[in-house]
């Protein structure tokens, strides 16, 4: 039935597969679509992790702070930062855990939990919208320091910062690695010199800090508005899809690194909510500062670049100030723009094969990414961010929440979602409604309450509405309908186990006879009209059919 490679030879990834068709350059495309083969994971652990915390770089943490806080108070903003990071440590854990245990992206994982082959498409519009907004948004602070330095006018800072990302997100993996790991040093440094000048030689600031009360001056502690201020940042919900895009390519797990591989998922997985609430909490803190010791401060106090220029000034001249503060923006924004658009790449191509069973490869896409965020750049979405980001947050919260929910609740303690995941078309429904309805649910209801369709009283609490139906509406309609919709199929038809000694995805080669590519285990099914096997891939792209094995009676 298959003809199994040539071990030595498939684990090489200097040598080139024979296949057919358009994904087979995978230093490219980077398994856009599929499993990440043991083959191509070559990263140690402490790479993985570093490569994947290299994308939490970005500024906008420090804007979103800033605006939370003077819109709300310091008290308010840091309680809803607080709130924020508890729901997506929480919701991030069981998401990168299956990511990094089966060598899958967010979207594959999602696929099998609880939302069909086709009803995972409507979530992966949502995560490319999540990359392509936050792209515009670090854009657009990068436009904002090449002005302040170099007088570089926006629409051109705007086109520069969106150009200059295309090559280097090209090679995917293998370049990204070397990137964040050769750029983390200098951004940290960059970045954490100004807060700690201010801790020293401006202790007050520390209390002016937690006596701000926000731009009106009413910003006493008021439950509705942590609420807005943890929905404005739960609109980073959707991050723990691009440090999946990292995850994915972890090495096996067995006893020798068991330490190092668990550090590494939770630390560059649900953990690096830790890191971005800090960026938030620096955030406000220096945009408290601006506001009370800066002429006109109030009016670029939630700009990070003048936030870091403003403070480097009193430490250096104001050349190598402004060098500092341009160089810290630009190295910030290469670092998470790249993710943003190899993210949104995967994506926006994994949906429009499923979809049309055309794969038109991963640069196409990754070039519509980003004229898209390029179209919201020059549309100056700053001075609509709130609002962008605050909706966008009930759609991200409902369906990271609803998988999380279905694999810890629906797999682990109810026992009715298969345990392992499943990605492969045939193999599942087109859509389930456990999954798929849970999130419709959830995201409309709590839009509805966003913009004040449920009651004045109702509204700041919208995140709250999406989490809660996300949590408990998975549970409720696994149980409704007997767990039916999971899977079309048990067997997958192949006796090969899919799974080694210690629980990983086996790296067992067998060619797909469509594409004649040496494909492991897991990425395969059996194909009963030609008696082979064939990838995922290729099933993706079968418009007829004729290599689906039909549904189990």
């Amino acid at each position: 039935m298959t003809i199994e490679k040539d071990h030595e030879t498939l684990l090489d990834p200097r040598v080139e597969s024979p296949g057919t068709h358009s994904a087979a350059n995978e230093t490219l495309e980077d398994y856009t679509l599929r499993f990440a083969p043991r083959h191509y994971r070559r990263w140690g652990t402490g790479m993985v992790a570093i490569s994947a915390l290299g994308g939490i770089a970005y500024l906008a943490d420090f804007a979103i702070g800033a605006n939370i806080g003077i819109a709300y108070g310091t008290t308010n903003a840091l309680w809803g930062i607080a709130v924020f990071a508890v729901v997506i440590f929480a919701t991030g854990f069981p998401l990168a855990l299956y990511a990094a245990r089966y060598n899958l992206d967010l979207d594959l994982i999602t696929r099998g939990s609880g939302f069909g082959y086709y009803g995972s498409v409507v979530t992966n519009v949502i995560f490319a919208s999540f990359t392509f907004i936050f792209f515009a948004l670090e854009g657009s602070i990068m436009a904002q320091g090449l002005k302040l330095g170099l007088n570089v006018p926006l629409w051109l800072g705007y086109a520069t910062s969106t150009i200059i990302i295309f090559p280097l997100v090209m090679y995917g993996m293998s370049l990204l690695s070397k990137l964040q790991l050769w750029t983390t040093p200098l951004w940290l440094v960059l970045m954490v010199a100004p807060f700690v000048y201010l801790l020293v030689s401006h202790p007050d600031s520390v209390s002016d800090f937690f006596a701000y009360r926000g731009e009106d001056g009413n910003g006493a502690f008021s439950l509705g508005s942590v609420f807005l201020a943890a929905g404005v940042c739960l609109s980073l919900i959707a991050q723990i899809a691009e440090q999946i895009d990292y995850l994915r390519f972890m090495p096996p797990k067995t006893p020798e690194n068991s330490r190092r591989w668990w550090s590494a998922v939770v630390l560059a997985g649900p953990g690096w909510v830790i890191f971005g609430a800090i960026k938030q909490v620096v955030g406000l803190f220096l945009a408290v500062y601006i506001i009370g010791n800066v002429a006109d401060g109030a009016g670029v106090a939630n700009q990070p670049v003048h936030q870091f220029l403003e403070i480097y000034e009193d430490i250096v001249p104001h050349w190598a100030a402004l060098l500092l503060a341009v160089g810290l923006v630009v190295i910030s924004q290469i670092k998470i723009n790249v993710t943003n658009a190899y993210s949104g790449s995967l994506a926006w191509t994994n949906s429009f094969t499923r979809v049309t069973k055309t794969y038109p490869g991963r640069l196409v896409f990754l070039g519509f990414n980003l004229a898209v965020a390029l179209v919201l750049m020059e549309a100056n979405m700053f001075d609509f961010l709130n609002t962008i980001l605050g909706f966008y947050a009930n759609c991200g919260m409902s369906w990271v929440v609803v998988v999380a929910s279905d694999i810890v609740i629906n797999k682990y303690l109810l026992k009715i979602s298969p345990k392992q995941p499943e990605f492969r078309r045939g193999m599942l429904y087109a859509v389930n409604p456990v999954g798929f309805g849970s999130m419709v649910v959830s995201a409309g209801v709590s839009i509805v309450a966003f913009f004040g369709g449920l009651g004045e009283t109702l509204k700041p609490y919208s995140p709250l509405v999406a989490i809660v139906l996300a949590l408990v509406l998975p549970p409720v309609l696994a149980l409704a309908t007997g767990g039916r919709y999971y899977l079309r199929r048990t067997d997958d038809g192949i006796d090969e186990p899919m799974f080694d000694e210690y629980g990983n995805p086996s790296g067992v080669v067998l060619e797909c006879h469509v594409c004649g590519e040496g494909i492991e285990r897991p990425d395969v099914a059996k194909c009963e009209t030609h008696d082979a096997v064939v990838c995922s891939l290729c099933l993706s792209q079968d418009k007829t059919g004729e290599h689906l094995l039909p549904a189990q009676v």
